[in-house]
């Protein structure tokens, strides 16, 4: 019926015809409006020969010139319509103009301005109503209102009306919004748009009596207490969460359905905006050099993107890795905004190749982010975790104080606390020599610790991710295992601010908020993707990987902590290590490289860190 109804590629002049009927109708309209429905006056009806040819021609004329019946009825906008009411307007405002013409060379007026005034009027509003009911008319035989989907807009706000709009747009009429919750008790039992605003105390209400689909938010800055909320209950009742992007993501400053896109299970751990000393950071980096080490991986790249908003004379990007840094390059051309930058391919343990670039650029402020950070990994190759993460630091660190850099920012890990794996114990020994190194030079060495961050490359995250495309199984290592997480761009912010309030010696560490089971985070990534647990998916548990912890730590036991003017970050006080005795064991420890005994290795790498105790590794015996 609908097919039949609304054809599809009807000819435009169809539409053109039936616009310019409507205008002939609107002229008698006008006519018997003016006159009550009473008997048209002979004087007026003997000018209908010129009227209405004349009216219904310039109608024509601004409709052919204007293309207006060239849309597409049925997809009608409001652009459609603003385009309608202008051509309107202006055919409008063309006939006044010769009216009065008329009237000032021969006294006369051809159309009396009260029809000209009662035809624009009707004219506009059954064009437009016609169009608006049409459209109305074919998604709802298209999409009957038993078939749509439910959905509710978190936000009664404009983005909550642009929402709603998008959805009748763009969504082609599938959806229905049910409701709008609003945090705002001033809308509470209003109306928008026809639809009741709802406040969150009733969304579980709604939840449990609609099958409601999804409940998009629309509210750009909703703190992330308030969002974990409303996820966390939308997951009970399997309703999918999305998310209105920001407004300076909008294409063409207007919102489409396909970019509402969905909540990820970092939206979900992710923490109110962090307060950064801007000014601070901006007289660190503003008109400095500097150097970025391992700029192509997770940490590296962010730290990037974000100091190049500070206006450094010149950003460095170091990592060996040719192909992300290659992406990253790309990235930066199209980057506005980004002055001078350079490329550069190396490895940091290679010494010749890092005093050529210190020698060339002469960076002023390092920040050190290349590593190895895989636990299972460098726990099967405990050479290579020594000569990047301890060698390479001390290549970086060494020319640092040769070539006088100011400031040096050294980025560890939470697995140097208490290390149980090489890894962990290979950061640990590159913290102690730069806090070593600090004592007796100019340069101010920094020391940034903090745990796991979501999505990084090789994290939980893309991982679970990746398998649940797959079709399971997720793999979790055990049940009672659990890690503190951070977002990138946060973990990266911290880096900046504890960089620039620094005096050297410190080891900051952050506040990584609650621990987190990861069963449960896979359990949630399971419902967000809108799976069913044991149904659609299962979950593993494949037992602890070498060198891995149950549980992470921040500090070492012996630690204590001050309080910094963030709230967020802490500085870790340890005990002092002496330069000469620190360089020697490591002068020790890469000197075993060559002979590739792993076993030689960890064991001097745990003379040097007494705290390094094993665990789930083949190094354990070393520890009895």
């Amino acid at each position: 019926m609908a097919d039949l109804l609304f054809k599809n590629n009807r000819p435009r002049w169809i539409i053109l015809c039936i616009d310019l009927l409507i205008c002939f109708f609107s002229i008698v309209l006008a006519y018997l409006l003016r006159f009550n429905f009473a008997r048209i006056p002979k004087v007026e009806s003997d000018s209908f020969a010129l009227v209405f040819p004349y009216v219904l021609g310039t109608r024509f004329f601004s409709f052919y010139l204007s293309k207006t019946y060239m849309g597409i009825v049925r997809y009608t906008g409001s652009k459609d319509a603003a385009r309608l009411f202008a051509v309107l307007t202006i055919g409008t405002v063309f006939l006044c103009c010769t009216n009065l013409c008329t009237w000032m060379s021969q006294k006369l007026f051809i159309i009396p301005f009260s029809i000209i005034v009662i035809e624009y009027m009707s004219s506009t509003f059954i064009l437009l109503s016609s169009r608006f009911v049409f459209k109305a008319l074919y998604f709802e035989m298209k999409n009957p209102s038993r078939a749509k989907t439910n959905v509710i807009i978190f936000g009664a706000g404009e983005a909550g009306i642009i929402t709603k709009r998008t959805l009748d747009r763009d969504a082609g009429m599938k959806y229905k919004v049910l409701a709008f919750i609003d945090d705002d008790t001033r809308k509470i039992s209003h109306k928008l748009e026809g639809i009741t605003i709802h406040p969150f105390s009733a969304l579980a209400d709604l939840l449990k009596e609609h099958e409601v689909a999804q409940i998009i938010i629309s509210v750009q800055q909703l703190p992330a207490a308030r969002k974990q909320a409303i996820i966390e209950l939308c997951l009970n009742y399997n309703t999918r969460v999305l998310h209105v992007p920001p407004v300076s993501s909008w294409i063409n400053g207007e919102l489409s359905f396909n970019q509402i896109r969905r909540i990820r299970i970092e939206d979900l751990l992710e923490r109110d905006p962090i307060k950064l000393d801007e000014d601070n950071i901006r007289l660190q980096l503003n008109q400095k050099t500097v150097l970025v080490t391992g700029a192509a991986g997770s940490i590296g790249s962010e730290l990037v993107r974000q100091i190049a908003r500070y206006n450094p004379t010149r950003l460095i990007l170091l990592d060996q890795a040719e192909s992300p840094l290659y992406e990253m390059e790309m990235e930066l051309q199209d980057k506005p905004g980004v002055r001078k930058y350079e490329i550069v391919i190396g490895d940091v343990r290679n010494k010749e190749r890092m005093d050529n670039l210190f020698r060339t650029f002469r960076p002023q402020v390092v920040f050190h982010a290349a590593a190895y950070k895989h636990v299972p990994m460098m726990e099967n190759n405990p050479s290579e975790s020594v000569f990047t993460n301890v060698l390479g630091t001390k290549v970086i660190a060494d020319l640092s104080v040769a070539y006088q850099v100011e400031k040096f920012v050294m980025v560890s890990t939470d697995k140097a606390v208490n290390p149980t794996n090489v890894m962990g114990a290979s950061k640990r020994i590159a913290e102690i020599y730069i806090q070593a190194l600090g004592k007796k030079s100019g340069t101010r060495f920094i020391t940034t610790r903090f745990g796991n961050v979501l999505g990084s490359n090789g994290s939980v995250i893309p991982r679970f991710r990746q398998q649940i495309e797959h079709g399971g199984p997720i793999t979790v290592t055990h049940p009672d295992i659990t890690r503190y997480f951070m977002t990138i761009p946060e973990a990266c912010q911290l880096v900046l601010e504890a960089g620039a309030m620094g005096k050297g010696g410190e080891i900051f560490i952050f506040d990584m908020g609650d621990s987190v089971k990861i069963v449960d985070l896979a359990r949630k990534m399971i419902k967000l993707s809108g799976l069913t647990l044991d149904k659609d998916i299962k979950i593993i548990f494949t037992g602890l990987r070498p060198g891995e912890k149950l549980y992470e730590e921040l500090l070492n036991d012996r630690e204590k902590t001050l309080p910094t003017h963030h709230p967020q970050i802490l500085i870790a006080k340890v005990k002092e290590t002496d330069l000469e005795a620190i360089s020697n064991a490591i002068y020790k420890l890469i000197g075993l490289f060559d002979k590739q005994d792993n076993n030689e290795i960890v064991s001097c790498m745990k003379q040097i860190v007494p705290e390094y105790i094993s665990n789930n590794s083949v190094f354990e015996k070393l520890d009895r």
